[in-house]
């Protein structure tokens, strides 16, 4: 049962699945990674969802138009891939034949880190002489017409503001939603496909963390965006989201600019009925989230296995508009690639 609903800028409550009173079957948990610039984006999921683990590895093409995905499916982990109670800390780890993925928590060396990130680096952590990053390795064989596919990426993670949100759902005094996001991360390194490398540069080019733990409803459909980019010189992110739980405890929709975040009201997602890949609008309650948003890409997924049933629409592409921050100052936003979900999942 959730003791505390409510947003935060940190992990202020804390996760203990022990003390869960659902099954161990209907305990979810999940760490995934997406790292996206204008042409081309990886994404990693590894997760514990009690009767069902889904590791899974996304290579996206935005500047060709196409996307590949393997997941790899282990029945009734049930805690045994040890996801960590907290992102702050805690490596994770997954190998088998076909994958291995991990995720580390790393202290480099400023001067190692300077090398990397340049004047990405703060002025707290030059003090401290050291830099906090999140190291995403992955080596995955026959991933798309035979190639292997691998990454090497390292996420810089300054002090900085970040979106956690405890959400209980009415009808169910046992199921919530325990989630961070952490936008902004200037990303360095590499993928690979075969012999084709493409690299991030950390001066314009961010991660994103999605950190997860809860116990769910069956039935839910929910609605998430998400981007990060540079704007007037300085890091600027965004998330918004809605559709699962009682979200008038704890809603998701905030800016960040600069480290520092600013909560937004609420934002509609206007889909059009047509087709998902037609330009879709966003707007919000009190003005400050309002923008245009051409689709270059629907990454598209569904799956129906009987009491399993997923239908999933993950599109990237380009948004413009403006957003207000919490002392008035607008931001224009132009072409800023990121994504918008509608997914339906029951499981």
């Amino acid at each position: 049962m959730l003791i505390e609903p409510g947003w935060s800028k940190a992990l202020i409550q804390r996760y203990d699945r022990r003390q869960i009173k659902a099954s161990k079957l209907k305990i979810k948990e999940w760490d995934y990674y997406l790292v996206l610039n204008d042409d081309f984006a990886g994404a990693f999921t590894l997760s514990d969802d009690g009767y069902i683990g889904l590791q899974s590895v996304s290579f996206l093409n935005l500047k060709e138009g196409w996307e590949h995905t393997e997941t790899i499916l282990n029945a009734f982990p049930l805690g045994k891939m040890k996801m960590p109670k907290t992102s702050a800390q805690g490596d994770i780890a997954y190998e088998d034949k076909k994958l291995s993925l991990s995720y580390k928590h790393e202290l480099v060396p400023l001067d190692e880190a300077v090398k990397m990130y340049g004047d990405a680096i703060t002025s707290e952590d030059k003090k401290l002489g050291r830099c906090k990053i999140r190291h995403i390795s992955c080596v995955m064989f026959d991933f798309y017409e035979g190639k292997t596919f691998s990454a090497d990426i390292k996420l810089y993670q300054p002090k900085m503001d970040t979106m956690v949100i405890a959400t209980p759902w009415e009808e169910k005094l046992t199921a919530f939603y325990y989630n961070q996001k952490i936008n902004c991360m200037p990303a360095y390194g590499y993928m690979k496909l075969g012999d084709d490398e493409f690299v991030f540069d950390p001066s314009i080019n961010y991660g994103t963390l999605d950190w997860g733990r809860g116990v769910w409803t069956y039935d839910n459909r929910w609605y998430w965006g998400s981007g990060n980019g540079t704007v007037n010189g300085k890091p600027f992110g965004f998330n918004i989201g809605y559709g699962f739980g009682n979200t008038s405890a704890a809603s998701e929709n905030i800016l960040f600019y600069d480290g520092v975040c600013h909560k937004l009201d609420d934002v509609t997602f206007n889909i059009p009925s047509s087709s998902y890949t037609d330009p879709w609008t966003f707007t919000s309650s009190d003005g400050r989230f309002e923008m245009d948003f051409v689709p270059v890409l629907d990454r598209a997924a569904r799956i129906n296995a009987g009491i399993i049933e997923s239908d999933q629409h993950q599109v990237f592409g380009r948004m413009s508009g403006n957003v207000i921050l919490d002392d008035g100052t607008k931001l224009e936003i132009k072409d800023l690639m990121c994504f918008a979900e509608d997914v339906h999942n029951r499981y």
